[in-house]
């Protein structure tokens, strides 16, 4: 008796860790007892499913505890609650078995659940015949966790959860409650210490601030994609065009009174623009849900909610898929290196250190002043991947642009001596991380995806086969080729004769890799300039440095990244709280470059010699890298096809060179593919009249060669007929 009176007072004081061990059915000597915790009724009755009476609950501890003995077994039952002279009848959540099986738990306990999402968080669900929510939270170092919200009062007494001891997961069966409930985790630490509410990690939407609150969410969206995701594996190969349009949803157009486009706006306007430019994907900063929008979504709070800011995650899916109806692929940023240290979120979850390493050296950025994701955790680790897939299925994501992957690689990353702690074997790699990148790259590849790490190291094979030592992305990033690109576009012409290395180094390492060349949204902030912004000289010579620019990228080896508004030259440096500067397509100069990116995107596609072989050295060929004192580079593109040949001529001066001759692998018409000095980008219109014929004139250590007419700071692309 004085086990059960402590059982209930724990029940009354909210601390009791297991109440199903007080509330619900269960035998007691000859009797059948049936008790529940409604603090908030005055009167409590038993009742049948068809609201016929059973018995009388009494109220055996003043703050809300009632009970009623049976003289037979029930476990179907209803209960009515007489609330200030209110009568309805429930379900009572405690009658009810977890959901969670035998082989879940194993799974959960071993990190090895991969359809995680199922069975934490916020579930619809129906339990012996009654439908209700499944809520599911990983907590293990918790004493007791309620689920809380405007359905109970955010009273953590009225819900508390069951504990399973041999994972830490903490669940309850709420029956009758649907979609659109408002809900958080009301969690006491080891010690009984309440602690913040806590959203849901595995919530699927989330309420905007200050709320913070998760959302139970059902979605029934019906895909009409089927076409384009049966034969993704195929649009998305290393031997295809990848031209990417990389967008902050939030800036690149705003609505009336500089509010947000919804994920439907953007599912025609954005769309419809992509298309319209060429590009074969379009990326997407950061959707999950963040808290703080100058974070740009890159220090998000929910790993499997698509943010409010735009609409509902059937919105966010439409978007997806009026994007796969128009052939466009979709990228999106996935961010498992940190998280926030917001007091709802994931830090200190449970009191400890339970997504997060315990020691600074190895839990906190730095830099960002977020907490690091602890690899060396099989349920941190599954939570990750969880998500990773998540996104990949349910919203037919295509690939997973993986952030800050350095900072993950690196155990001294950003550290000084003494701020670090080494591996086991006392090096610097991070080798839990290391082990989870390379497992998330092998499932998201099994279901379809693609993955591309911006990683910025020189550490080896990161998109080589995880079984040949890599760790398994599909790209990576050029960072070194950005870098020295635009250090070399930033010079002044009359200097660029003693920065040539810096056009010509990256071909060194070219095809070390599976390399994207971005010039992304990271180039644009911070002071650092818009790329138009970067080009030197007067405005027609900027303009003409920019347009050179683009084409000398669409030439290189590498799949193609632009950030919005680069496309038209944006003027000023990019700013997430206003939409891009559409005005300035009404300049010449503006509109010039958009249909030079819209015309490259166009040749790009059309031209296997300029994508099919990106990662071999066989794709390419120098004719001269040497001309320093002219400061001109030329070089030839070949497809699998041995006709599909495209020569490259880049002219770095102000200059128009006449009588230019390079030499050529075969004779014959060579068709001027390209100019980006044509007069309908804004350029002065020099070029070679549509075509020159190659003489027998030895050059470059070839029988034949082009005369050509260089324009001033353009690039020719030709090709063989």
């Amino acid at each position: 008796m004085a086990t059960l009176k402590h059982n209930i007072d724990t029940i009354a004081l909210g601390v009791n860790r297991d109440p199903f061990k007080v509330l619900g059915p269960r035998s007691a000597r000859k009797n059948w007892v049936v008790r529940c915790w409604q603090p908030q009724a005055q009167a409590v009755e038993l009742v049948t499913v068809d609201e016929k009476p059973l018995a009388k609950m009494n109220r055996i501890h003043a703050d809300g505890l009632f009970e009623a003995r049976l003289p037979l077994p029930t476990t179907d039952y209803r209960l009515r609650l007489i609330e200030q002279g209110n009568s309805r009848v429930i379900d009572d959540p405690y009658r009810f078995p977890s959901p969670l099986g035998d082989l879940d738990r194993h799974l959960m306990r071993e990190g090895s659940h991969l359809k995680l999402d199922d069975k934490l968080g916020a579930n619809l669900i129906e339990l012996d015949e009654v439908k209700g929510v499944h809520f599911a939270v990983w907590a293990p170092n918790a004493s007791r966790v309620s689920v809380v919200g405007s359905f109970n009062d955010w009273d953590g007494r009225r819900h508390p959860m069951r504990l399973h001891l041999n994972n830490g997961v903490w669940d309850l069966f709420i029956p009758g409650m649907g979609s659109g409930e408002l809900y958080k985790f009301e969690l006491l630490d080891a010690e009984g210490g309440l602690l913040p509410l806590k959203a849901d990690p595995f919530a699927r939407r989330m309420e905007s601030p200050p709320g913070n609150a998760s959302i139970v969410h059902y979605d029934d969206y019906q895909w009409q994609d089927d076409s384009w995701i049966s034969n993704r594996s195929e649009k998305n190969t290393l031997d295809g065009p990848m031209a990417t349009y990389e967008v902050h949803l939030g800036s690149w157009r705003r609505g009336n009174n500089n509010s947000f486009l919804s994920y439907r706006d953007l599912a025609s306007d954005l769309v419809a623009y992509v298309r319209e430019m060429g590009y074969t994907h379009i990326e997407l900063l950061p959707v999950t849900e963040h808290p703080f929008d100058g974070s740009w979504g890159y220090q998000p709070i929910g790993l499997f909610a698509p943010t409010y800011r735009f609409g509902n995650p059937e919105d966010f899916k439409y978007f997806i898929d009026a994007c796969h109806q128009q052939e466009i692929g979709v990228i999106m940023d996935w961010v498992p290196a940190h998280f926030p240290r917001d007091e709802f979120g994931l830090g200190l979850f449970d009191g400890s250190h339970l997504y997060e390493h315990a020691d600074p050296r190895q839990g906190a950025h730095q830099d960002w002043g977020t907490l690091i994701f602890n690899f060396g955790s099989a349920e941190v680790v599954n939570y990750l991947l969880a998500s990773a897939l998540f996104w990949i299925e349910e919203f037919h994501i295509d690939a997973l642009r993986v952030d800050a992957v350095s900072s993950m690689l690196y155990l001294d990353y950003s550290r000084e001596p003494g701020e670090w702690l080494p591996n086991q074997y006392g090096g610097n790699e991070n080798l839990e991380a290391v082990a989870f990148l390379r497992r998330m790259n092998e499932q998201v590849h099994a279901r379809g995806g693609v993955t591309i790490a911006e990683e910025s190291t020189a550490w080896p094979q990161v998109s080589h086969p995880i079984y040949n030592g890599g760790l398994g992305f599909s790209y990576k990033w050029n960072m070194g080729w950005m870098n020295d690109s635009l250090a070399f576009f930033k010079e002044d012409p009359v200097h660029r004769s003693y920065h040539h290395d810096k056009l010509t180094f990256g071909l060194l390492y070219a095809f070390n890799e599976n390399f994207i060349l971005p010039l992304s949204h990271d180039e644009v902030v911070h002071g650092k300039s818009s790329l138009i912004g970067r080009m030197p000289g007067s405005s027609w010579q900027a303009f003409a440095n920019l347009r050179l620019y683009y084409t000398f990228m669409y030439g290189h080896p590498g799949k193609k990244l632009l950030f919005m508004g680069g496309e038209f030259a944006q003027q000023r440096e990019w700013n997430h709280s206003t939409s891009l500067d559409w005005h300035l397509l009404d300049l010449p100069l503006h509109a010039g470059i958009r249909q030079l990116v819209k015309d490259l995107n166009r040749l790009y596609q059309t031209s296997p010699a300029l994508y099919e072989i990106d990662f071999d050295a066989g794709g390419f060929e120098w004719i001269d890298c040497s001309d320093n004192q002219q400061c001109v580079i030329s070089f030839l593109r070949r497809g699998k096809n041995p006709a599909e040949l495209v020569v490259v001529v880049c002219n770095m001066t102000p200059i128009v060179r006449h009588n230019y001759r390079i030499g050529v692998p075969a004779a014959g018409r060579y068709r001027e593919r390209f100019n980006s000095d044509a007069s309908a980008y804004g350029g002065s219109g020099v070029g070679n009249l549509g075509a020159v014929n190659s003489e027998q004139i030895g050059a470059h250590g070839r029988e034949h060669s082009l005369n050509l007419n260089l324009p001033p700071l353009a690039a020719l692309i030709l090709q063989l007929d």
